[in-house]
Order: C-alpha cells, then structure tokens, then sequence
C-alpha cells in the first residue's frame, strides 16, 4: 500500500461538523524523494524506497552519497521501503501528502515511547497481592506465585513478569484524516499516534 515517512509534530483538537471536539495528532508526512525502485528482477521483491528530512553531504557516508547522487536527489535522514508505488512513480519523483483525501481511513506506523524496565502492575495490569495485612511488609506490588514446580521445573515462555516496556514497533490502524493541509506538508489524523514528539512515522494509505 502506498505510504509516506514524516515525523509526529504533536497533538491538538478540531471541531468536526456536529460541533463536537475531536482529538488529533499534526504529522509532517513528506515531501519524500524516491532514492530506489526495487524490481523482482534485479532485488526478488517490488518496493519503492523514498527519503525523508534534508541531511548535509558531510554527515553522510560515502556510499550513501553515492547512492543519493544515483536518483539526484539530496542526502535525506531517514530511508524507509513501501509498496504499491511501482507503477506510478520513477526515480527522483517527490511524493506529497497530496496521496490523502480529507475523510479517508490510513494506518500510522512508529516506535512507541521506551519505558525502562517496569513491574508486572504497569507492564501488565496485575493487581498486586491484595491486602497489606497478613504479614505483608513491601509485596504489595510483587507477581506473585509464577506457578513452576518439580514439573516441569522451568519457567514457560512468554510468561507475564517484570522487563523492558515500550520502544516497540507499533501499527495504529484506522485512523480518520481529519485535515490535509498542503502548502505545509502537514495531515491531521483523529486520535494518537505511537512515538514521541519528533519521532518518524510511516502514515499508509
């Protein structure tokens, strides 16, 4: 499916039609340049790998600068690979957020905020050990019985306990574009996005 890279502005409210107010995140989707065309003759698979934000040439290594001057475009930050461009568009071509229409449905691709390392209560909703009577003193908050015995002595995988949340790739789906406002790059989406202020996203049609 067809998709732009930009990056998360930040959140704020619109009024629909009906007068009600409507959360939504601003995203700076594009312009990106198309640095690549891949075709299942020369790579095994079809995708179109376009550029996004301006770099300069001398932070940039040698053969990436090489690879921008192949499609004569500027050394651009992030590179990301999506489908359904092949037969549209060419090398050097600029995709705008022109692909949006007002009303219409996409899915919002980021890496969620990085948490640390946090307990089983905020990473997974366990409700604690109950009560702080009976003999509790600094449990309130602990997992609890994980269940394993002499069988089958091990812990499974994939068991709900204490470790690193966030800063996962995740997929927001369905999300309605509020607004498309093209003289500045930027779409409206109704509701949050993954990822922090700043971060890159991949909006797909």
């Amino acid at each position: 499916m067809p998709g732009l890279l930009g990056k998360k502005i930040g959140m704020t409210s619109v009024y629909n039609e009906d007068g009600k107010i409507q959360p939504c995140t601003i995203i700076e989707a594009g312009p990106c340049a198309v640095t690549q065309i891949k075709t299942a003759e020369t790579d095994g698979y079809e995708a179109v790998q376009i550029g996004f934000g301006e770099r300069s040439e001398k932070h940039t290594s040698g053969a990436m600068t090489g690879h921008f001057k192949k499609s004569k475009v500027s050394p651009k930050q992030k590179l990301v690979e999506v489908d359904g461009f092949e037969n549209e568009i060419s090398l050097g071509d600029l995709v705008d957020v022109t692909i949006f229409e007002e009303g219409e449905y996409v899915d919002v691709v980021g890496t969620s905020k990085g948490k640390g390392f946090q307990g089983v209560v905020k990473r997974h909703g366990f409700g604690g050990v109950g009560q702080s009577t009976h003999g509790q003193h600094n449990r309130m908050r602990a997992p609890g019985s994980i269940g394993a015995a002499s069988y089958p002595s091990r812990v499974f995988k994939g068991l709900k306990m204490a470790g690193q949340m966030g800063n996962k790739r995740v997929k927001a789906l369905n999300l309605q574009v509020l607004k498309v406002v093209q003289d500045k790059n930027l779409i409206l989406v109704k509701g949050s996005v993954p990822g922090a202020k700043g971060s890159y996203v991949i909006v797909e049609k």
